[in-house]
């Protein structure tokens, strides 16, 4: 399928974002990745509030071949044939593939820090309200510091000698 013919098929359904996907494309709306165009079919996301729709329509789920087996992805099906005929339609279809992909990236996100177990070190240092992150940023920090090197350090590595920087620094004084 080509961007032109997905664009005008989803034109009532609205604004939609194509990226290339393996060997078609992506099809994204509010920031969720909703649906597939690959090898001339239209996969869309589903959930368990839209799958028995598609189990009506007979729609099957996505699925692909690897070396070794077949890969059966349950949470995208195939757009009915019919649907490609009937664009006011697709887009009611769209719009429930849409919310299925918001449910599914709500499900994914991940838990806050507090939800997550610690370990004893963490605790300790939770309970003194530091955070073993900033302890070991601000040690890699002073540790990855450069050395600066003051003229005098400078003078007394090109030169070897201290006594040479001394002298130096005194002419420095007297002329001014």
């Amino acid at each position: 399928m080509d961007r032109d013919y997905l664009i005008e098929l989803f034109s009532d359904f609205g604004p939609v974002v194509l990226r290339r996907m393996f060997s078609g494309y992506g099809i994204v709306a509010d920031g969720v990745n909703f649906a597939m165009a690959l090898r001339a079919a239209i996969i869309f996301r589903v959930d368990d509030l839209t799958v028995s729709r598609y189990d009506a329509e007979d729609a099957q789920p996505f699925q692909y071949e690897t070396r070794n087996k077949t890969i059966v992805v349950k949470s995208y099906r195939h757009l009915p044939e019919r649907l490609y005929d009937d664009p006011e339609e697709l887009a009611v279809w769209a719009r429930e593939a849409v919310e299925a992909a918001k449910r599914a990236a709500a499900k994914k996100k991940p838990k806050m820090k507090a939800d997550r177990p610690q370990s004893k070190g963490q605790k300790a240092a939770s309970v003194r309200g530091i955070s073993n992150k900033v302890k070991s940023g601000t040690a890699k920090a002073k540790a990855a510091k450069p050395k600066t090197i003051t003229p005098k350090r400078r003078a007394s590595k090109a030169s070897g000698s201290k006594k040479t920087i001394r002298k130096k620094s005194r002419t420095t004084r007297q002329a001014t």
